[in-house]
């Protein structure tokens, strides 16, 4: 079950953070439980006494939507040690169709390389030129050859190596193996068997024969071993005893992780062209490999966006994800969708009013604590009803909500206004519920600041300004505007950098030092862009 993300706008205020729960809580009342709250950025002090005054948790943190490796259907074939025989890694590679290659992990699940079918083929050719093992553990020999230690010398043997050779019965002393350093592999055949242990060989394999206890109490140092198959099996099988680890590729490899952004992993492979790359979590572990044709079709992330309706205030990424429903109370901006999905503006002063509606129209009741938090979203969004957005339909679904919840709503509202900014930085006021806007070719970005005592907060005007003047520089806007808005004054202090003459005509005013004040000014959305947008067409 995939997930739905429920998100509002970037540097959410209460009534952003509180919409995504609320819905989410409502879908997945219904039965929905795919739909998770999510936010995308610090949550505020305001939001973060209305979470703690109900007892919740703030919804998780999501930095983007952009189509990642963990969205892809990739593969995930067995994951090898190190330390497997060549010959569970061969029957490893033939139980998974249409993978051109498999992990080969380090004993604590990181990646140590890759193996290929090209990779035991050149090795397997590699044995028609050379017949050596080079030491190989006994416990390797012995799993692939499913044999057995016949003596004492085999129980203190650890490595296998020498020239691999088959003795041949032959009625005179045979040549083929003429050296310590050797594994003789013979059937039954008593005096090369003797010749063998008086060599002190590396190792001798017995095929499909007995060992009589004479010759098993020989003094020797071989390491006698006992295999069920013949001479010419065991030859071919004892090759398969090596270690992946010698023969699988560890250079040169392209690794993508589980957070990797697709179109990343694209370039990188169109640079490279491997036919295979293993993917890695986040603790550097192998969980999977990714070819081509699994970038041919995505999945794309989901997403329902609350109270906003513009791509420069939603979550990065989001022209690759699928928008399912968009519910807010904004004048309509620049979202396209692939599909038709299902809208709900309302010009009402908060989203969470039409959430309550959502609520009432499936005959469904929040929860007391949802609906305290809904309330104080409302008292957020519309100042305490005093913001020319506010409709009577915010004032009674407040009360019902406050009802419910069975708190006072202007007790509420105290508590979210009366929150002390004078430890708070500059930054950290300006940037608490900071949006960007995009209007008839002017780029600007207005900040509010509510509270109930402007005139302390414009003694910090210089402070302000010079960090405004930064952020203006950098993101090269036309103009930049602060709004300290004062819930008992009724009003704005505006503050501003750009053109004097902008501000005077959008408001009929005469500013001074870029402030003024704006009496009965409550709303960004609805008294300061509006303005701006009559007066730049």
């Amino acid at each position: 079950m995939d997930t739905i993300y429920v998100t509002g706008h970037r540097n959410p205020d209460t009534d952003s953070i509180v919409a995504a729960m609320a819905y989410t809580a409502l879908r997945n009342a219904l039965g929905d439980r795919e739909y998770v709250a999510a936010c995308l950025g610090r949550v505020s002090d305001e939001t973060q006494i209305v979470l703690d005054r109900f007892g919740f948790q703030p919804p998780q943190l999501l930095r983007s939507i952009h189509t990642q490796v963990k969205d892809l259907e990739f593969d995930t074939p067995p994951v090898l040690s190190a330390a497997v025989t060549m010959g569970r890694a061969w029957e490893a590679l033939g139980s998974v169709s249409g993978i051109a290659a498999i992990p080969v992990a380090n004993d604590d699940g990181t990646l140590f390389g890759m193996l290929s079918r090209e990779d035991v083929a050149h090795y397997n050719m590699s044995l028609a030129t050379a017949g050596r093992l080079e030491a190989v553990p006994l416990f390797n020999v012995l799993s692939i050859l499913e044999g057995k230690v016949l003596n004492d010398a085999g129980d203190r043997t650890d490595m296998i190596s020498g020239e691999v050779c088959i003795a041949l019965p032959q009625q005179q002393e045979t040549l083929l193996f003429n050296s310590a350093d050797s594994v003789v592999l013979c059937g039954h055949q008593p005096e090369t068997i003797r010749r063998a242990l008086q060599m002190n060989v590396n190792c001798l394999v017995l095929c499909q024969a007995e060992l009589s206890d004479e010759l098993r109490n020989l003094p020797t140092k071989t390491c006698i071993i006992s295999t069920p198959f013949d001479a010419y099996r065991t030859a071919r099988l004892i090759f398969q005893s090596i270690p992946v680890s010698r023969i699988c590729n560890t250079k040169g490899l392209i690794c993508f992780h589980l957070e990797d952004r697709v179109d990343d992993v694209k370039e990188q492979m169109l640079k490279h062209r491997y036919s295979c790359y293993p993917i890695l979590d986040e603790q550097e572990k192998v969980v999977g490999v990714l070819s081509r044709y699994h970038l041919l079709r995505p999945r794309r992330k989901r997403v329902v966006l609350v109270d906003h309706n513009e791509v420069s205030q939603s979550v990065p990424g989001l022209e690759e994800a699928d928008i399912l429903e968009i519910i807010d109370h904004h004048r309509l901006a620049d979202i396209q969708t692939t599909n038709p999905i299902y809208v709900r503006n309302e010009p009402v002063g908060s989203t969470n009013t039409i959430i309550a509606g959502m609520f009432q129209d499936r005959g469904l009741m929040p929860s007391p604590k949802m609906a305290g938090m809904m309330a104080a979203a409302i008292l957020s969004d519309t100042v305490m009803f005093k913001s020319p957005t506010c409709t009577e339909r915010d004032k009674r679904t407040a009360e019902r909500m406050a009802r419910i919840a069975n708190v006072s709503l202007d007790d509420l509202g105290r508590e979210i206004f009366s929150s002390s900014v004078d430890a708070k930085s500059a930054e950290d006021l300006l940037m608490a519920d900071y949006k960007e806007f995009h209007i008839a070719g002017h780029d600007l970005a207005v900040a509010q600041i509510t509270c109930v005592d402007s005139p302390r907060l414009l003694e910090r005007k210089d402070e302000f300004l010079a960090l405004m003047q930064q952020i203006k520089t950098k993101k090269k806007y036309s103009m930049m505007i602060l709004m300290l808005t004062d819930v008992l004054m009724e009003g704005t202090q505006l503050i501003y950098l750009g053109s004097d003459e902008v501000i005077e005509q959008a408001f009929n005013i005469q500013p001074k030092d870029s402030t003024v004040f704006l009496p009965k000014v409550m709303s960004r959305k609805k008294q300061v862009i509006p303005m701006l947008s009559a007066l730049w067409g």
